[in-house]
């Protein structure tokens, strides 16, 4: 994440998410569609992540050298979820999840090259999911996903004579924020008489042209400009399993890809800083877990995840 210093760039837009790739915070939830009758869920999450760098030995430091500090802020996120059954066979529901993120500060106190700069990214999907029962234990899914994207960037230098020391906001932009429209695709096994159910998901490219609107420090001073810079989100397959291994007690997993290394965000007129974000491997997620219910109003469960 801290290869260079001239890498402002990957300016931690890349601290989004510890348990998804990129700045993914959640994926587009499917398992709602496998309840019973009329269903409707709300989920909150509260994240306190912990992310820090330093420098490369070595490498000559044009603003200075060291740690970066910790540079990820906490966040919440709230996700909606509905799904009714039209016919016994044929499902369709509606799902809200904040999917992207990221929010970044480095501290100005340290000695860090970055230090007062400033990032906020913010993403959201709407589907609309169908589901329908080849079988008792087969079903396909399909649906639209209504993606949005958009945020806010502000890079700090202490290099401008009469600032040397001092953070300096040299570039601020906002991004606005832009929806594209892509799709979803999956088929799933259930046994659920042991609880079984493996699901496979694919979900579309998204491809999204943000108006840029922000102030740039030149040798005359702060001009403002206005233009527009295009990224893509990526594309994903999950496979999904959960099984009943006890009564009352659940394993429940995900191994997810997504093609990250064809998403790259650059800012108009930043110069050096470009790109802000750039991936050079696709991720893969893995998430495993077990789960309890010890009484009709009180369950729990526990999880672990791994990003290659």
């Amino acid at each position: 994440m801290f290869k260079t210093v001239t890498m402002a760039s990957v300016l931690a837009l890349t601290a989004a998410s510890a348990s998804a790739g990129g700045f993914e915070r959640s994926g587009v939830p499917v398992a709602f569609m496998f309840e019973k009758g009329t269903y409707a869920e709300l989920s909150y999450g509260y994240v306190n992540p912990k992310v820090s760098g330093a420098t490369n030995a070595g490498v000559p430091a044009p603003e200075g050298s060291g740690t970066s500090g910790d540079v990820a802020l906490s966040y919440s996120s709230v996700g909606l979820a509905f799904k009714t059954d039209l016919t016994d066979k044929l499902s369709l529901g509606l799902s809200l999840d904040p999917t992207f993120g990221a929010d970044v500060a480095y501290p100005a106190s340290t000695n860090f090259p970055l230090r007062g700069s400033r990032a906020t990214l913010r993403g959201d999907t709407i589907a609309l999911i169908g589901r329908y029962k080849v079988s008792d234990q087969i079903s396909v899914l399909a649906g639209l996903r209504s993606v949005a994207i958009g945020g806010d960037l502000s890079l700090s230098t202490t290099t401008i004579p009469g600032f040397i020391g001092v953070p300096l906001n040299y570039y601020r932009a906002s991004f606005g924020n832009t929806r594209d429209t892509g799709y979803l695709i999956g088929a799933a096994f259930e046994k659920p008489e042991i609880a079984l159910r493996v699901a496979l998901t694919y979900q579309s490219e998204t491809k999204h042209t943000m108006p840029v609107n922000g102030t740039v420090l030149t040798p005359g001073g702060f001009v403002g400009f206005t233009d527009a810079t295009t990224v893509k989100l990526p594309q994903s397959l999950t496979l999904d399993f959960q099984s009943g291994i006890a009564a009352d007690t659940l394993v429940f997993g995900a191994i997810k890809w997504a093609d990250w290394s064809t998403t790259v965000l650059t800012a108009p007129n930043a110069g050096a800083a470009n790109p802000l974000v750039s991936y050079a491997d696709d991720s893969i997620t893995y998430n495993i877990g077990i789960g309890r219910k010890f009484s009709d109003a009180f369950s729990a469960a526990v999880s672990l995840g791994y990003e290659a």
